[in-house]
């Protein structure tokens, strides 16, 4: 853990015991606290911990109208042994950089990222001793820009903000998904491999879209007309094919997901073949009418891993087999959690432990 002098300012009551730790959902539990720092003239200050609070925005702030936000995503969590465990913090900043680079803004350092994520899990970590085995912290650091100003020009001021929130499951239940044959979520030389605000917008219609048809996401494509497959909604996609484990390779439209390379690594150290290559819809269906598709699944930080029980491709609905303890996503779904909480050894090196 991070030991420095930063200044914390603790609230003055904590809403730990309003909130049914029994009935969490995702994304409406925030903590009691955040880190908070400015950025100006090439130079970070006023790095603390305040109350969680709103903010006070002029409408001239440039993040408002051109779109320079960046955030991340990541978890800790509560090991057998009562200790507190972030999940590749490491991995999180490298990747927290790439985005600030691709959309102009100033790179953190490696000590002030840890600073920002550790002193700040450190002082709620009440809130992850509360909840059962199914409750987790999730941690967003994120950037924005924040000079006065209307005319279009990459901002030279910045807020760095970190919150956290208790958790719980994210998806209930295996996914029904349609291949996005008409819009596209990133295109080459784009910003699909940065974890910023518009990737995030410009995919909310299509989406909408697919859930008015019934269904729970899209897979996007390349928007060839082979129709490559490239991401799950929010997530990367994981497929099993003829016993190999398959998974689109990382391009400039495709986030480098975290959780994507924890289970990668770990399906080559459970004995896996792994491959990254280019897997179209075509495909997709084929190999699931004849029976060697025989798992597909969503990874993310906040979903982890989300089974995917049908794909339906220009109209046609492919289901898929339903997932046991015998599968693939459940085997490696329960040792990558039992790395985070610490009962397995954690010989990748992949936990902070504060």
């Amino acid at each position: 853990m991070v030991t420095t002098d930063l200044k914390i300012q603790k609230a003055s009551k904590s809403r730990i015991n309003e909130v049914d730790f029994s009935n969490l959902g995702f994304g409406t539990e925030v903590t009691d606290h955040m880190y908070v720092a400015d950025y100006n003239r090439g130079v970070w200050a006023g790095e603390q911990i305040v109350p969680f609070s709103n903010l006070t925005l002029a409408p001239t702030t440039l993040a408002l109208h051109y779109g320079q936000t960046v955030f991340e995503g990541m978890k800790a969590f509560r090991t057998v042994d009562g200790n507190i465990s972030i999940f590749r913090l490491a991995k999180h900043q490298q990747r927290f950089n790439h985005s600030l680079q691709r959309m102009c803004m100033p790179e953190l350092s490696r000590e002030m990222f840890d600073e920002s994520v550790c002193e700040l899990v450190s002082l709620e970590q009440e809130w992850l001793k509360r909840g059962g085995a199914d409750v987790s912290m999730y941690i967003r650091p994120f950037m924005f820009a924040t000079e006065l100003r209307f005319g279009v020009k990459a901002s030279e001021e910045f807020k760095y903000i970190v919150f956290t929130g208790a958790v719980g499951e994210y998806f209930a239940a295996p996914l029904r998904l349609k291949v996005e044959d008409s819009f596209v979520r990133a295109s080459k030389g784009g910003t699909g491999t940065a974890k910023c605000g518009g990737n995030y917008g410009g995919a909310f219609y299509p989406t909408q879209q697919a859930k008015k048809e019934g269904f729970d996401q899209l897979i996007w494509t390349d928007g060839s007309e082979e129709l490559n497959i490239e991401e799950s909604g929010m997530m990367n996609i994981v497929l099993v094919i003829d016993g190999e484990v398959c998974t689109p390779p990382l391009s400039d439209t495709i986030l480098s997901g975290v959780t994507r390379d924890s289970i990668l690594c770990l399906a080559s150290d459970m004995g896996y073949t792994v491959r990254e290559r280019k897997i179209s819809a075509y495909e997709i269906r084929e190999k699931i009418e004849n029976g060697k598709l025989t798992e597909a699944f969503g990874t993310g930080t906040a979903a982890v891993t989300a089974p995917i029980a049908c794909i339906n491709i220009q109209g046609k609905d492919c289901v898929l087999p339903a997932q046991s303890e015998n599968s693939f996503r459940h085997k490696v779904s329960t040792r990558l959690n039992a790395i985070r909480i610490g009962a397995e050894e954690d010989k990748f090196g992949w936990n902070t432990i504060l």
